[in-house]
């Protein structure tokens, strides 16, 4: 009786470990990706900007990110957002030469 009682913990902490090793744990899980679904009205100061990037979907939208990591998303559509991608982009290029 004791072996077959052995028998069954061994093959269920086999299906534990299989369904563990399968599945994975949630450290290993890729993050999500952080989307916007508002936008931001307000004008940025586009010195304390250092990169972005483009979003299509939930919303169309530019994600800035400041000097400070914070992450703002605002409307590609105005003018001021296209001069910072500029600006962005030309900071970048000169850093890599």
């Amino acid at each position: 009786m004791k072996l077959h009682a052995a028998a069954i913990l061994v093959i269920f902490w086999l299906g534990i470990f299989t369904v563990h090793t399968v599945k994975g744990s949630v450290g290993s899980q890729p993050m999500r990706k952080l989307s916007c679904v508002s936008l931001s009205t307000q004008q940025l100061n586009i010195r304390n900007l250092v990169s972005y990037e483009k979003q299509k979907a939930p919303v169309n939208a530019i994600m800035f990110i400041t000097t400070k990591g914070i992450k703002i998303c605002v409307s590609p559509n105005q003018k001021w957002v296209q001069a910072a991608i500029k600006k962005i982009d030309q900071n970048h290029a000169t850093k890599r030469k």
